[in-house]
C-alpha cells in the first residue's frame, strides 16, 4: 500500500489558518472524517487527545503527526494540511508546525498501512520533501510530490509488492545498532530509525536500526550483529526486549532524542565512554544515568504492580457489586449476594477475581524488580500476605496484612531475588541452567514467605489500626478525609496523587470499607463535568472549538475518566485545576456526608445501581462539578475568537 492510496483529496487542504493546536487537531478531524476514514468521529478525537495527553505528537522543525489507534477507524488513513503561518504544536524544538499529517488506525484487523505510514515518516526526514509539500499550489501537486519521493524513494509500486525484490542487508559488523519504539509504534519510531541511520551514513558510522512498531519489530538485530557492535543506542518510549544487550555498551534515551540527537548519541556511542549494560531485573546503569531518584524507582515498581493488579480489582469489584444488584435480599439477608443463582455465580465468579489482588500486585512488583524469576516469588508471598500466615498459625485467618501486606511482600520478594542472583553469580557456568528453574523459585519462594510471615503480625496491627481509625471517624472528619481524596483524585488528572487515591481506595475496598472509594470516584468524575458544563454555561470563556471538544467530557467524566481534562488543565493550568480541584473536594466530601458506598472500583454512572444512596451520590458529583464550574468561569476570560 502506498502513501497516496491512504491520502484522499478530500482529506488535504493547504493554506490553513489556526489560532492553536485544538484548532488544528478539528480541523485535520473533520478531513479526515470527510475521506470516510472514520465511524465515530467523537471517540477518534478521544484517542488522539489521549495521545497528545502523554506528550505532544509535534517532531520539531516544523512537522507534527498526530495519530491514533482505535476502534473509531473504519479504515486506515491520513490527512493533512499546511498551515504556512505556523501553528504552536507544542514541539520540544519550539518551532510552529507548518506540516501535519494525522494518521488514524484501526484498533484490529491486519496492518497492512503501517508499511505506507513507516515510509511517510522517512520521507518527512529527507531535506527538501517537507518545503516542496507546504509550496504545493494544489492538492494535486501535494499528491505529486509525495508519489514522487515514494517512487525515487522505495520504487514503483510493482517493486514493492514483490517480495523477491525485497532488499537484503548490505553488510553485517554494523559499529552501532538501534533499537526505535514509542507508545503506539506509528510515526516516531520510524521517524527517529530513518534520521539514525541517516545520520550514520553521514559521519561514516555503520548503523542499523530495528523499529519496535505497531506491527511488530522489523529490520530486527541479530545475535552477531549485536556481539561485533561498538555500543547499542537505545531510543525508546516503552519497554523494549534488554535481556539480548548484556555484556554491551548501551545508552537509552527517549524517542525523542533519536530524531532530535542522532549526530550527538551516535558520536557518544563510538566514543568508548558508554557504560556497559547488565541485565538484572530490568535495571541497568543506562537507565540510572537518566533518573537517580530511590522514590521515582519504587513508584516505578509500585506502578507496574498497580497496573496489573487493576483488571482483576475492577472486574471483581464490578461482578461483585452485580451479584448484590441482581439477588433478592428478602429470601436471606445473611446470605445477601449468593440467594439466586444467577447472583451466587457472579459473586464466586467476581470474589475469585478480587482475591487474586494482593499476589498479583505482589507478583508484578517483584517481577519490575527482578524480571521473571521475581513473578513466582511476589505471587506466592503475595498469597501468604493475602492469608494473614503467622509462625503461630501457618494456615492463615488470625491478622490481616491486607494491601500493605502485600506491597511489603512485593518489594521483599524482588530485592530478595536480586540478592540470590548475585550469590549464584559464582557458581559454574554449567549450573546456569538450574538457577531459574531450581534454584530462585525454591529458595526464593521459601525465604519470601519467611519474611512475609515474620512481618504479617506488624502490617496486620497497622492496617487494623487504620481500619479501626476510619470505622471510627466522626462526620466532620470522614468528611474532611473525603476532601482530600477527591482534590487528589483532580491535582494531577492520572497522575501520582491521583493513584495514590485510587489505590487507596481500592485497598479500602478489600476491607470492607466502600465509603472510600465512593469518595474517590466522586472526585475523579467531576473535572471532565465540570469543564463540560462551563463550555457550555460560559460560551464566551471559549472558543468554537474547545466548546465541541467539551461536550466530550460529559461522557468522559459520567465514565469516570478523568483524563479527559487534560487538555484543558495543559492549556490554562493556573485556572482549570484549582476549579477542578475544589470541585472535586467538594464531591468527595459530599459522597461521604451522605454515607455513600461504592463496592466496584470503576464505572462511574454505569454502575450507579450498585452504588449505596445513588441519588445523593449523585447530587454529591453534580454539586462538585457546579462548584468547579462556576469557579472556572469566574476565573477565565472572555476568550476572542
Amino acid at each position: 500500500m502506498r502513501i497516496t492510496e491512504l491520502l484522499k483529496k478530500q482529506s488535504i487542504e493547504l493554506g490553513v489558518k489556526a489560532a492553536s493546536k485544538e484548532e488544528a487537531i478539528d480541523r485535520l478531524i473533520a478531513l479526515m472524517d470527510a475521506g470516510g476514514r472514520l465511524n465515530d468521529r467523537a471517540g477518534y478525537k478521544e484517542g488522539i487527545l489521549a495521545r497528545e495527553s502523554l506528550g505532544s505528537t509535534a517532531i520539531g522543525e516544523g512537522i507534527a503527526i498526530p495519530h491514533a489507534k482505535v476502534e473509531a477507524v473504519k479504515e486506515p488513513g491520513l490527512a493533512a494540511i499546511t498551515v504556512p503561518e505556523g501553528v504552536d504544536y507544542e514541539a520540544f524544538d519550539g518551532s510552529l508546525s507548518n506540516l501535519i499529517f494525522m494518521i488514524a488506525a484501526p484498533a484490529g484487523g491486519e496492518d497492512v498501512h503501517l508499511e505506507a505510514l513507516s515510509r511517510l515518516s522517512t520521507l518527512l526526514m529527507n531535506p527538501g520533501f517537507k518545503e516542496a509539500l507546504i509550496h504545493a499550489g494544489s492538492k494535486e501537486e501535494f499528491l505529486e510530490v509525495i508519489d514522487q519521493a515514494e517512487t525515487e524513494r522505495f520504487g514503483k509500486k510493482e517493486e514493492m509488492d514483490e517480495p523477491e525484490k525485497a532488499a537484503e542487508p548490505e553488510k553485517t559488523g554494523f559499529r552501532v545498532l538501534a533499537v526505535t519504539a514509542c507508545p503506539t509504534g506509528i510515526a516516531h519510531t520510524y521517524m527517529a530509525a530513518e534520521n539514525l541511520e541517516n545520520t550514520g551514513k553521514k559521519l561514516g558510522i555503520s548503523l542499523k536500526a530495528e523499529t519496535d512498531g505497531s506491527g511488530g519489530a522489523q529490520n530486527i538485530l541479530t545475535k552477531e550483529e549485536i556481539r561485533e557492535a561498538e555500543a547499542i543506542i537505545v531510543a525508546a518510549d516503552k519497554n523494549v526486549e534488554m535481556a539480548r544487550f548484556d555484556g554491551k555498551p548501551v545508552i537509552m534515551v527517549p524517542v525523542a532524542d533519536g530524531i532530535h540527537k542522532a549526530e550527538e548519541l551516535i558520536r557518544r556511542a563510538v566514543s568508548g565512554t558508554v557504560p556497559v549494560y547488565h541485565h538484572e531485573g530490568g535495571t541497568s546503569e543506562a537507565e540510572a544515568e537518566g533518573d537517580k531518584s530511590i522514590g521515582r524507582t519504587i513508584y516505578k515498581h509500585l506502578m507496574n504492580g498497580v497496573s496489573h493488579m487493576l483488571p482483576f480489582v475492577i472486574g471483581g469489584g464490578i461482578l461483585i457489586a452485580l451479584a448484590f444488584l441482581l439477588d433478592d435480599y428478602s429470601i436471606d439477608p445473611s446470605n445477601f449476594g449468593k440467594n439466586t443463582p444467577l447472583a451466587a455465580y457472579l459473586k464466586t465468579i467476581g470474589e475469585q477475581a478480587f482475591g487474586m489482588m494482593l499476589p498479583i500486585l505482589a507478583g508484578f512488583i517483584a517481577m519490575s524488580i527482578a524480571d521473571r524469576p521475581g513473578l513466582a516469588v511476589g505471587m506466592v508471598a503475595g498469597m501468604v500476605a493475602k492469608m494473614g500466615c503467622t509462625f503461630a498459625n501457618p494456615a492463615g485467618g488470625d491478622v490481616n496484612a491486607g494491601f500493605l501486606g502485600a506491597l511489603f511482600a512485593g518489594f521483599a520478594g524482588g530485592y530478595l531475588v536480586l540478592g540470590l542472583k548475585k550469590i549464584f553469580s559464582r557458581l559454574p557456568k554449567s549450573l546456569e541452567g538450574i538457577k531459574p528453574v531450581l534454584l530462585y523459585p525454591v529458595l526464593g519462594i521459601f525465604v519470601a514467605a519467611v519474611m512475609t510471615t515474620l512481618i504479617n503480625p506488624y502490617m496486620g496491627m497497622i492496617n487494623d489500626g487504620l481500619t479501626h481509625f476510619l470505622n471510627g471517624m466522626g462526620g466532620a472528619s470522614r468528611i474532611v478525609l473525603g476532601m482530600v481524596l477527591g482534590a487528589m483524585m483532580s491535582i494531577d488528572m492520572g497522575g501520582p496523587f491521583n493513584k495514590a487515591a485510587y489505590v487507596f481506595g481500592t485497598a479500602q475496598l478489600a476491607e470492607g470499607n466502600f465509603e472510600v472509594m465512593a469518595a474517590v470516584m466522586a472526585g475523579g468524575m467531576v473535572p471532565p463535568i465540570a469543564i463540560a458544563l462551563c463550555t457550555t454555561f460560559f460560551k464566551k470563556k471559549f472558543t468554537e472549538k474547545e466548546r465541541q471538544s467539551g461536550v466530550v467530557n460529559y461522557i468522559m467524566g459520567l465514565s469516570f475518566i478523568t483524563e479527559g481534562a487534560i487538555p484543558f488543565a495543559a492549556q490554562d493550568p493556573l485556572r482549570v485545576i484549582p476549579a477542578c480541584g475544589i470541585g472535586a473536594a467538594a464531591a468527595g466530601g459530599l459522597s461521604m456526608a451522605f454515607g455513600c458506598t461504592l463496592r466496584a472500583p470503576h464505572g462511574g454512572i454505569f454502575v450507579l445501581p450498585t452504588i449505596g444512596n445513588p441519588l445523593m451520590y449523585l447530587a454529591a458529583v453534580m454539586g462538585g462539578a457546579v462548584a468547579g464550574c462556576l469557579i472556572l468561569g469566574l476565573l477565565k476570560k472572555n476568550t476572542e475568537e
